[in-house]
């Protein structure tokens, strides 16, 4: 199957007052190419002008829901650093217009979300894990810091010390477990995930419009004042990270992989 072409690689469709926005790679897992991570930067301001809309419903194409960052981008991200400035500011603007975003956003997780992906999936309000799902962010593994959502997010649905103990080894989380831990209000069966989503979001475009946007943008102020301080903490050292030695050396270990 060809790559899908820049213009393909979200996919918005409308179901009344619904938007149900996909990520399309399905051949790489939904991985976050530069025209990918450069479409999720820009998705939510267009999607907050749609005056016509009520909720988003934010899923995958195929086995995954994201599978994180894709090896071109991260060896261009290592290699230069006008890129990694660009990168960067994206990753800024993901993360602070999620938490800014007025609609409600329900996560439909249909399989792995990892890295990037696993932190667009808990900017959600509503997380619905796939029983076939898994969450996990293993950026420490590869040498960088977890910048674009880890050291943000987690801390407000879980306790620190199992924040630290899933950044700290990049082990991956079980759908059922994610709940437990409160990183996602429950697990669907795998068939009736996107019905279940659909559901819930149709429940949420009943409610009075302006007093349900105004209570989420009031819930998410606790998370953006008191985030701002380890965002920007984050989101530096994760810059600096990518030309540590270990994740250059991982870098060229993954492309002499691909020569061979």
């Amino acid at each position: 199957m060809p790559e899908p072409n820049n213009d393909d690689l979200i996919l918005i469709r409308s179901e009344g007052p619904i938007r149900v926005v996909t990520l399309n790679r399905p051949d790489a897992m939904n991985a976050t190419n530069t025209p990918l991570h450069t479409a999720v930067s820009n998705v939510w301001r267009r999607l907050a002008e749609d005056e016509d809309a009520s909720v988003v419903v934010l899923t995958g194409t195929g086995r995954a829901f994201s599978a994180g960052g894709d090896f071109a981008m991260m060896k261009k991200l290592n290699e230069d650093a006008a890129f990694r400035e660009v990168v960067m500011e994206e990753v800024r603007r993901i993360i602070v217009d999620m938490l800014r975003f007025p609609l409600p956003v329900v996560a439909a997780v249909n399989g792995p979300a990892v890295g990037l992906g696993c932190s667009l999936a808990l900017s959600a309000d509503h997380v619905l894990l796939s029983d076939k799902a898994k969450l996990g962010d293993p950026h420490l593994n590869v040498g960088l810091v977890p910048g674009d959502g880890g050291v943000v997010l987690w801390p407000f649905y879980t306790s620190l010390l199992k924040v630290k103990e899933y950044l700290f080894t990049g082990k991956l989380i079980a759908a059922g477990d994610a709940v437990d831990m409160g990183l996602a209000n429950r697990v669907v069966p795998h068939d009736e995930l996107m019905n279940e989503a659909m559901a819930f979001a149709e429940l949420l475009a009943s409610k009075p419009r302006k007093a349900l946007q105004d209570t989420k943008r009031a819930l998410n102020s606790y998370i953006e004042t008191q985030s701002r301080g380890p965002m920007e903490i984050a989101i530096q050292a994760e810059n600096q990270s990518m030309t540590s030695p270990e994740h250059t050396k991982f870098v060229r270990e993954q492309a002499a992989k691909a020569e061979r």
